[in-house]
């Protein structure tokens, strides 16, 4: 299930009345939730220095989302690293993961 963003600034809620969209999505036991900013599918790198893309970030999602967290974020650093290599970050990155447990007591 992918949830769209809504186009438009964090700023803008407070200077207009346009509201952002708020989504209630009922979550499994095991089910892992990524929130991530713009920054990691818009690095350039790679053989041809293009744009990682979100098509490759969400199949590395799909490939990874089974093993341990701590084991994630390790694949996704490096990942990002060998891709821009020597080429300068273009933005901010930010990933974050959730597995949902449900409490057994």
């Amino acid at each position: 299930l992918i949830t769209k963003a809504d186009k438009m600034p964090i700023g803008i809620y407070v200077k207009g009345n346009i509201p952002f969209t708020n989504h209630e999505i009922e979550l499994q036991d095991g089910d892992v939730l990524y929130t991530f900013s713009d920054g990691y599918v818009d690095q350039f790198g790679g053989p041809n220095k293009r744009k990682f893309m979100s098509k490759r970030f969400r199949e590395m999602l799909l490939e990874i989302h089974k093993k341990p967290m701590e084991e994630q974020h390790d694949i996704l650093n490096k990942t990002l690293l060998d891709w821009h290599g020597e080429l300068e970050r273009v933005d901010d990155v930010v990933v974050m993961g959730y597995r949902h447990k449900i409490n057994k007591d």
